[in-house]
């Protein structure tokens, strides 16, 4: 009872809840509860804007209640309005069936997936949808709610002036049903989400209660933006993925070091599963020094280690002290290609084919005619007069080397530092 009665408190201080319907912390408090999220699948990963509903599931897990996380096969082929200010495209079945199992690959990172009754568990509504017929779902759904109380919605207001398609005004009726069918199926009484859902979550609640005299429950958490207004989860190359092939561990941890400050502080709130107690003392500590980014470190480690590993953090802070610290050459070669190219992603990039570069090719010549580094020879030659260019953690004391004598990072690289935080990569192959 005590650490059920915590679970709703916790979020609450975690600033995680927007909305919640009246009776829910008493549902909580009395038995097991199933409860759901639904993840959109149309795409093969889920990105740190989910992070949220998932870290809802993974709280609902740990004090005691059952997570489950429904993938909407059929929903992606329709298009929710909720948050759109045009119609989406729609997807094959085959591609949904690939994100799906995407997404559930993901999830097993954050929830326990098992026979316990408080074991995780997927669901896909394209199962349940699949063989409902057009008069079947009109029949069984459509005759619950009136239009009235589905135009009421703001998902829905918003884009009445724009154009909203049939198949997209339906779409809380379909995520309604989901509910509904959840509620008879799997026992489930609470569904979460984004406060951008709380319209179609209560079509659900109010679908159990016409069509079966039930009894169900909604909560929404706030939407994560930046400081600024600006959208969470964006940097300037686009999503920040779970996967590590679409923004490698490097990037995703440099995404949450680089976080404002005030960021920082609601973050390591939602995303780290630091008690409220320690996040506090981390909150005074940096307050303290903000100077040393304790709470930015520590928001990256933890984020970092909970949806990757704790070895590739530690490879993103051996990565950054070796690229922007004071290790030498002999560190510098154990980064991998693949380390060091996603650690210097944003750095001015250049490739050059090793056929374009004669031996007759000097490193001034380089610097200046064959990239932009230097503006002109005459300014790559004052710069190394003055010893302030290195070439992959060596001082550079002469330009007129050929530029193919110089020994490459893996027969590849030139890590080029000029003056203090100026730093370049040219990749000759």
């Amino acid at each position: 009872m005590e650490v059920v009665n915590q679970f709703i408190d916790d979020l609450r201080q975690r600033g995680m809840v927007q909305d919640i319907m009246p009776g829910t912390e008493d549902l909580l408090n009395k038995n097991i509860v199933s409860g759901y999220v639904g993840f959109d699948p149309t795409a093969d990963s889920l990105h740190i804007g989910n992070l949220v509903s998932i870290m809802l599931l993974k709280r609902l897990q740990l004090a005691g209640h059952k997570p489950i996380a429904l993938v909407g096969g059929a929903t992606g082929m329709i298009g929710d309005p909720s948050g759109k200010s045009s119609e989406r495209n729609l997807l094959s079945e085959d591609v949904l069936l690939h994100n799906q199992k995407c997404i559930h690959a993901q999830l097993q990172k954050f929830l326990t997936f098992d026979d316990s009754p408080i074991g995780a568990e997927m669901v896909n509504n394209y199962d349940w949808f699949k063989d409902f017929s057009f008069l079947g779902f009109l029949r069984e759904v459509g005759k619950f709610l009136t239009v009235n109380y589905m135009t009421a919605k703001d998902s829905v207001q918003k884009r009445l002036e724009t154009g909203l398609s049939f198949t997209e005004f339906t779409y809380q009726l379909v995520q309604g049903y989901d509910f509904y069918w959840l509620y008879k199926n799997k026992n489930v009484r609470l569904q979460m989400g984004g406060s951008d859902q709380w319209g179609n979550i209560v079509t659900g609640t109010e679908l159990i209660r016409r069509k079966d005299g039930g009894e169900a429950f909604a909560m929404t958490c706030p939407l994560i933006t930046k400081a600024d207004g600006s959208k969470f989860g964006k940097s300037e190359s686009g999503n920040i993925w779970l996967d590590r092939n679409k923004t490698s561990p490097y990037q995703f941890y440099q995404f949450w070091i680089n976080t404002a400050d005030e960021d920082a502080e609601r973050y390591i709130k939602i995303f780290s599963l630091l008690d409220l107690e320690t996040i506090q003392s981390i909150i005074d500590q940096h307050v303290q020094d903000p100077g040393l980014r304790l709470l930015q470190k520590t928001l990256a480690k933890e984020v970092t280690c909970l949806v990757h590993s704790e070895e590739d953090y530690n490879q993103c802070l051996e990565a950054s002290e070796i690229l922007f610290g004071k290790s030498g050459q002999e560190a510098l070669q154990k980064l991998s290609p693949e380390m060091l190219l996603s650690a210097l992603e944003g750095v001015p990039f250049y490739a050059i084919e090793t056929k374009a570069i004669s031996d007759q090719v000097s490193l001034i010549d380089l610097l200046a005619e064959m990239t932009d580094i230097f503006p002109s020879k005459g300014e790559a030659k004052k710069m190394i007069q003055a010893s302030g260019l290195s070439i992959n953690k060596n001082k550079v004391t002469d330009g007129n080397v050929s530029a193919l004598s110089i020994n490459r990072l893996h027969d590849r690289f030139l890590f080029i530092q000029k003056g203090k935080k100026n730093y370049y990569l040219v990749d000759i192959r």
